[in-house]
């Protein structure tokens, strides 16, 4: 774990543009995972609208509510102690326009214990990202791939129009961003982008030239295997030890292992030890 005491802030963030130390952001979505990865010394903590693939089992993130948002940055948020929490903002929480856009986010710091938020988009939601700026809520961007918008894009696709890629993050850093998300872009557009802005770019599946880099953890633990996408690397196969260890415990069960004697309380309750004051 890193040392660091110093609670991450977005200007903290925002700070180590262009450092040679890597931001290092993670999902996690309950209390017990982010409290992991915030004891593991991840700088940012995102509570990403991913888990309608990766909790709630859906073929995309589009179904994901408000309240379902709310309530999963909620129990994140109350783990973490270091770590910056950042609330993805679902789909039509946002593009309904800046005054439902500035009151959505604003429900996830005053609710939900967020400390910023995040949306999708470039130029397009420029604006609505400028009003939730300008009234100090955080925002972290989102271009490239933005899996909000797979129907547009024809599914999870490579975005590779650097014209379009470039003005879009220029556009989210105009408007107020404290830093970036860049997916599914080549390498060689995520480093023109992020020597471009002045904001710290954090990649996930945009090569090793941004600033910081995201992955999300049920990808990286080996506890969602539906989907291998390229630019993942699995660090562990928790989703095999978990299923050996239900696999051991359901043999126990059944051949009467368990539970033992230890396991087991006593008719007579044991006696009271205190002493007298």
């Amino acid at each position: 774990m890193d040392g660091g005491a110093q609670r991450i802030t977005s200007p903290v963030l925002r700070e180590r543009k262009g450092d040679a130390r890597k931001i290092v952001c993670l999902t996690a979505y309950d209390f017990p995972f982010a409290e992991i990865v915030d004891q593991a010394g991840v700088d940012v903590v995102l509570v990403g609208d991913s888990l309608g693939v990766v909790v709630q089992g859906q073929e995309n993130t589009l179904t994901v509510t408000m309240d379902e948002m709310l309530y999963h940055t909620r129990i994140a948020a109350r783990a973490v102690k270091r770590a910056l929490v950042v609330a993805d903002m679902p789909f039509l929480s946002y593009q309904c326009g800046p005054d439902k856009a500035v009151e959505n986010a604003g429900r996830f710091l005053k609710e939900a214990g967020a400390a910023a938020v995040k949306l999708e988009g470039g130029r397009n939601i420029a604006a609505t990202l400028e009003a939730i700026v300008r009234i100090d809520i955080p925002v972290m961007g989102h271009v490239g791939l933005t899996p909000q918008s797979i129907h547009r894009m024809g599914g999870y696709k490579v975005q590779r129009e650097r014209k379009r890629l470039v003005a879009d993050a220029r556009a989210v850093e105009a408007a107020g961003a404290f830093a970036v998300i860049l997916e599914g872009i080549p390498a060689e557009i995520a480093g023109e982008i992020t020597d471009a802005v002045s904001i710290p770019t954090i990649g996930i599946g945009a090569g090793a030239h941004c600033d910081g880099q995201i992955l999300v953890l049920h990808d990286l633990l080996g506890l969602c295997t539906r989907f291998s996408p390229k630019f993942v690397k699995r660090y562990a196969d928790l989703g095999r030890l978990a299923r050996e260890a239900v696999g051991a415990y359901a043999e126990d069960v059944r051949a009467g292992k368990f539970p033992e004697s230890q396991h087991a309380f006593s008719a007579a309750p044991k006696a009271n030890h205190r002493t007298a004051s």
